[in-house]
């Protein structure tokens, strides 16, 4: 029997002169016959933990220590996985020679190469992405074309959508996932001088749990909990 997963995205730094050395777009991906599930194990966790808000990285909070630990738990202990692409040295990209000029293209092909590894063997994908900003039609249609012209017509991607993170929690740990990795780097890269204990903390039970340091990539044959590392070479 065919599977089917859904694929929730999202991304961090993504701009192109934000002054950040590093971005990062990533996925849950999600079994479509769990997906109920597993969507209500994920709202038993909030409610346990009184939290009604969106789940984002940008709002960590050193009183909901517990929860972020708890749906680190739920992550490793389900059929969930997640996938990223960090870029470190961001300012080093060379749209100009790489990308026709565009950041967009670029964009494009960070989706492309954070989906690929996903074999057909008749499965079917369906993938929701972020809403960032008002040009998002004319992105997923170009997502579309990239999938298509890579399978002939007979893509395993048989679905793009934008849909609001607030509508959906796995976008929201996929956020937090993301902006746990970008937050490791850029200490490591030097743009963060004085960390936060708590954010830390939850760095080290992350990585604990996964085996893997955040800001390194992990094997391309992981598929659990995969971070491709991407250093863009110097300009010359």
């Amino acid at each position: 029997m065919n599977n089917k997963y859904d694929f929730y995205i999202d991304e961090s730094c993504h701009l192109e002169n934000d002054h950040i050395p590093v971005m990062c777009i990533g996925y849950i991906k999600v079994p479509m016959q769990q997906y109920i599930k597993l969507k209500e194990e994920f709202n038993q966790i909030l409610e346990r933990n009184n939290q009604h808000s969106e789940l984002k990285w940008n709002k960590f909070s050193n009183t909901r220590k517990e929860l972020y630990k708890e749906l680190v738990d739920f992550f490793f202990r389900t059929p969930l996985e997640f996938r990223c692409i960090l870029v470190k040295y961001k300012e080093r990209l060379n749209h100009k020679d790489f990308n026709q000029g565009s950041h967009d293209n670029f964009y494009y092909k960070m989706i492309y190469f954070l989906l690929r590894p996903n074999e057909s063997n008749g499965n079917e994908y369906r993938v929701f992405i972020d809403v960032k900003d008002t040009r998002g039609r004319e992105k997923l249609k170009k997502i579309n074309e990239v999938f298509d012209n890579e399978y002939k017509g007979k893509t395993p991607f048989v679905q793009f959508q934008h849909l609001h993170s607030h509508d959906n929690l796995f976008f929201q740990l996929a956020d937090f996932f993301i902006g746990a990795i970008t937050y490791k780097s850029r200490i490591v890269l030097d743009d963060i001088k004085n960390p936060t204990q708590s954010k830390m903390d939850f760095i080290n039970y992350l990585e604990q749990k996964s085996g893997f340091n955040l800001e390194e990539g992990t094997e391309p044959w992981e598929t659990k909990f995969n971070i491709f590392d991407h250093q863009p070479k110097m300009k010359g």
